[in-house]
């Protein structure tokens, strides 16, 4: 099992939530082609919309691959992205700056942001852990601020 982080505006992971599914790196399917049936992924937004939005700089969904390949989906003849199933886990949305000492992957606390650049990138159990930790806490179903 392997465990992810998918950065995507916040929007666009709200779509994905509500269709089951994620995409990756603009619709591209090779980081979505190394995911398997039951890995994990937890969604960090830098901003609530691309590309304009205003910075969020938070988890804000977890959710397991629920299928064994990806999938194009025919939105319309200039868009057709590559996609995977996924289950979501009720949480709520969780600034990431709280958790930034606790994160392995981030090696250099004053430049944090930096990591989040390649998009789609594995972390450790321990990493998803501290994330999917307090994105759970008391939590009944998925709460979005803003």
């Amino acid at each position: 099992m392997t465990y992810w982080i998918n950065t995507v505006s916040r929007g666009h992971v709200l779509r994905g939530v509500a269709g089951g599914f994620t995409q990756a790196n603009h619709g591209k399917p090779h980081m979505l082609k190394r995911m398997a049936r039951g890995d994990w992924i937890d969604f960090y937004s830098p901003k609530t919309d691309y590309p304009d939005g205003p910075p969020l700089q938070a988890f804000t969904a977890i959710g397991q691959v629920a299928d064994d390949e990806v999938y194009q989906e025919d939105l319309d003849p200039q868009f057709q992205p590559w996609r995977r199933a996924v289950e979501f886990l009720p949480c709520t949305e969780t600034p990431i700056r709280p958790l930034l000492d606790r994160l392995d992957f981030i090696v250099d606390p004053s430049r944090w942001g930096y990591r989040f650049r390649t998009g789609v990138f594995a972390i450790s159990e321990h990493d998803f852990e501290v994330i999917r930790t307090a994105m759970t806490a008391d939590s009944a179903e998925v709460t979005v601020v803003g």
